[in-house]
């Protein structure tokens, strides 16, 4: 853990107006997964998409079960913020336990999802996901490690996700009753 705040106190020396309001947008965006759910909620509307829309939906689902519900409770990790409480933060701190990052969780889960639907909105998903994994250690609430495994578990879940969803869809049922 030495190293892990020696990272996130460097990080507090690269403290700017303008990098904070960044972070903090970033972090914001990142609150309960919304940018992810609004791009699940328009991909579900088309036929097209909605295979896309529901791999996210239920990366997301897993996520709230696995990291939320499971993970954070039965590893109970403190938040940096929490053990060094002399660091002036630029949010409320977070009531709940720090391992796994829930907005990087999130992020990883529902962006992987895009990209292995399409490719070049998935990099860009990848590249918004990282920048929100990157906000939670610069306002001193995650360790290295939470967002590292977080970006993990979250590839992993969509990954998973996106097989079940292409065994079980329609096309692919249909020529496995044929």
């Amino acid at each position: 853990m030495n190293w892990e705040f020696s990272f996130l106190y460097f990080l507090q020396e690269l403290h700017t107006p303008i990098l904070d309001s960044i972070m903090l947008f970033f972090t914001k965006m990142g609150n309960i997964g919304m940018p992810w759910l609004a791009i699940a909620a328009v991909l579900l509307c088309f036929k097209k998409t909605r295979p896309c829309g529901i791999a996210i939906l239920a990366s997301l689902l897993i996520k709230e079960l696995l990291g939320n519900l499971i993970l954070k409770n039965l590893i109970a990790r403190d938040r940096p913020c929490w053990i060094d409480t002399a660091v002036p933060l630029l949010i409320a701190s977070p009531s709940s336990y720090s391992f796994p990052s829930g907005h990087t969780f999130d992020g990883f889960a529902a962006s992987v999802s895009i990209l292995l639907y399409y490719k070049k909105s998935g990099i860009l998903a990848i590249i918004v996901a990282a920048v929100i994994a990157f906000s939670r250690m610069y306002l001193f609430v995650h360790f290295p490690t939470d967002v590292l495994a977080s970006v993990v578990l979250g590839i992993l879940v969509a990954v998973l996700v996106h097989k079940a969803v292409e065994a079980y869809s329609p096309r692919n049922i249909y020529k496995i009753h044929r």
